[in-house]
């Protein structure tokens, strides 16, 4: 399974950015995909997950109201969109793929992309 991250940069608070995980290698539909993030000097901590149906997200208390996580089975993609942005989101954003449920450890890691919110 591979996963490659893309759309992380540099934006002002207030800010959006839109994440994308393209995947290969598996059949997409099969897998439970999310988002983790790690910040400087932090552990990596869940920050959305979506069943492999579509029909059911789980959020991060942190980020919900703010982000939103989709999925496109037919580009097999994982989309994660970031409004109202916060100098505290600023992390390596990571998709992940095949966990069990919400929060807990994914089997498969992407690469990281970087965001980094400005104040």
């Amino acid at each position: 399974v591979q996963l490659q991250a893309s759309g992380g940069g540099l934006v002002q608070a207030g800010g959006s950015l839109r994440l994308s995980c393209a995947t290969s290698g598996h059949t997409f539909s099969s897998y439970n995909m999310g988002w983790f993030r790690q910040a400087p000097g932090k552990e990596r901590e869940f920050v959305a997950g979506i069943r492999r149906s579509g029909n059911s997200q789980g959020y991060a208390d942190s980020v919900k109201g703010r982000f939103t996580i989709s999925r496109d089975n037919a580009k097999n993609t994982v989309y994660l969109q970031m409004n109202s942005l916060k100098p505290e989101d600023t992390a390596v954003y990571y998709c992940v793929a095949g966990f069990r449920d919400y929060g807990l450890a994914p089997t498969y890691w992407g690469q990281g992309t970087q965001v980094t919110v400005s104040s």
